[in-house]
């Protein structure tokens, strides 16, 4: 259940955000263990004044093309499953749409089940009777 937040500089085709978003889905269904049709994701575009950036800090050089993805997870990942998503992200990343992986930076949240209403004003993945109340048209 990732929620990821795509930040990049304003200016790439529809095509361009459609070919990253594909690939970081990929990329979490191939190493975190997510269904295919779990996805959610935004993607915000920035002026240059509104995504700052230092081009050399513990990486770099970026470019102007840096993308932050921000990946907010409920259940926790091994150090090890991290690691194999951010060279395997950075490996696809590069592939399509043809991304640096010096312009690439994943930050990887975990929250508690309890910390997730996909809809409906209902804790879903701590409320096991959800779907009954639902269907009854109790909320």
């Amino acid at each position: 259940m990732p929620f990821v937040r795509i930040s990049l500089r304003k200016g790439k085709s529809p095509e361009y955000l459609a070919a990253l978003a594909d690939t970081i889905q990929r990329a979490l269904v191939e190493t975190f263990d997510v269904p295919e049709n779990d996805r959610f994701q935004a993607i915000h575009q920035h002026d240059e004044n509104e995504l700052i950036f230092d081009s050399s800090y513990l990486a770099g050089p970026r470019s102007n093309d840096f993308v932050y993805i921000s990946i907010t997870i409920g259940r926790p990942r091994t150090a090890e499953m991290k690691a194999t998503l951010y060279r395997r992200l950075a490996d696809l990343l590069a592939q399509s749409p043809s991304l640096r992986p010096e312009d690439v930076m994943i930050v990887v949240s975990t929250s508690a089940p309890e910390d997730w209403s996909f809809g409906d004003g209902i804790a879903q993945m701590t409320d096991p009777d959800w779907r009954l109340r639902v269907a009854g048209g109790q909320r």
